[in-house]
């Protein structure tokens, strides 16, 4: 056991700046990643600063710029944003992707923010005994030449071919969600599409955010798209199992014409995928089967494989077809 202070202020400024104030210093929210990482020895904060107290538990309609957003707390669980009645409704790819994760019990305890900052879980970083760049900057990347199965075939480098584990992540980004943080440079939005980046040559970064910036909300703004959306999940069994390939993706329609397209693919990059040549190849035509499969092809050029991810290719392409053709005969 490797001791650690423990932190639980009443309100976010104190949260930020006693993170800011500590290189090793940690958030904790529901603790069902990070809580892992300290038994396995990936992570070794000297602080833990618990933010389950903070008044972050509200998922409640606001107007933000002008526009109105379901905006949701960082500290609701994940359990709570699936059943509701708006999210249902309004966002139900949201909703499908909440419980297509873990198990029921880890989601009674996870947070919306917490979901979002998770970590990876290829073996290779979670075990302290190989090299790993995430863990260890400049080690090696031990899932380059081993267990490949969970690894990335768009946006990897050779510095990590890892992939980011959420499926929330997936479909906010499809709804055109934002985050809203608060850190020393005060409060700020971005897409949650922009949340996360790609390996580069700094893997151990997984966000854009700086130390001690803490998630305190999630936008979501309504729209046709974001209603008539879906998730859908390829995993190896049908519960607490991490997706091998993910689709979240909404559409409308004017008539049988694309008006407008979410496509977001999890499971195959660093940080969920937005489909952008494929959604551009779509909108404006006729909606077909053979009109998404040559659209999520032009997105698929520059994918690269190995014998151990070249499944993930025809897996993505047809659960793509198969969720935009369910969504253009009106299903969700």
């Amino acid at each position: 056991m490797r001791p650690f202070d423990y932190l639980r202020p009443d309100d976010v400024a104190t949260a930020v700046r006693a993170v800011a104030d500590d290189p090793d210093a940690r958030f904790l929210a529901g603790g069902t990643n990070l809580v892992d990482h300290l038994k396995l020895g990936v992570a070794r904060p000297g602080l833990l600063v618990d933010v389950r107290g903070l008044p972050l538990h509200d998922v409640e309609v606001a107007d933000v710029g002008g526009g109105t957003v379901l905006r949701v707390g960082a500290n609701v669980r994940n359990s709570d944003l699936a059943a509701h009645p708006v999210v249902r409704r309004e966002f139900p790819a949201v909703a499908r992707a909440l419980v297509s994760a873990a198990s029921a019990q880890i989601r009674h305890q996870a947070t919306t923010g917490g979901n979002l900052l998770q970590r990876t879980r290829c073996v290779y970083f979670q075990d302290v005994s190989t090299p790993c760049n995430k863990r260890e900057p400049g080690s090696g990347c031990s899932a380059v030449e081993g267990f490949a199965r969970y690894n990335a075939v768009l946006g990897a480098s050779p510095e990590c071919v890892t992939v980011h584990p959420s499926d929330l992540a997936v479909a906010l980004a499809a709804v055109d969600a934002s985050v809203v943080t608060d850190g020393p440079a005060g409060e700020r939005r971005l897409p949650v599409a922009e949340l996360h980046r790609l390996p580069g040559d700094a893997p151990e970064k997984d966000t854009v955010l700086e130390h001690g910036e803490l998630i305190t909300a999630v936008e979501l703004p309504a729209s046709p798209v974001a209603q008539r959306s879906t998730y859908y999940k390829a995993r190896d069994r049908a519960s607490y199992a991490f997706a091998l390939a993910s689709v979240a993706a909404g559409l409308e329609l004017d008539g049988d014409v694309v008006r407008d397209v979410r496509i977001v693919w999890g499971g195959v990059a660093h940080k969920p995928w937005r489909a952008l040549r494929a959604e551009e190849a779509l909108r404006g035509e006729r909606f077909s089967e053979e009109a998404v499969l040559a659209a999520a092809d032009a997105e698929l050029e520059q994918a690269e494989t190995s014998p151990g991810t070249a499944f993930k290719v025809p897996m993505v392409r047809g659960a793509t077809a198969l969720v935009l053709g369910r969504l253009a005969g009106g299903g969700r």
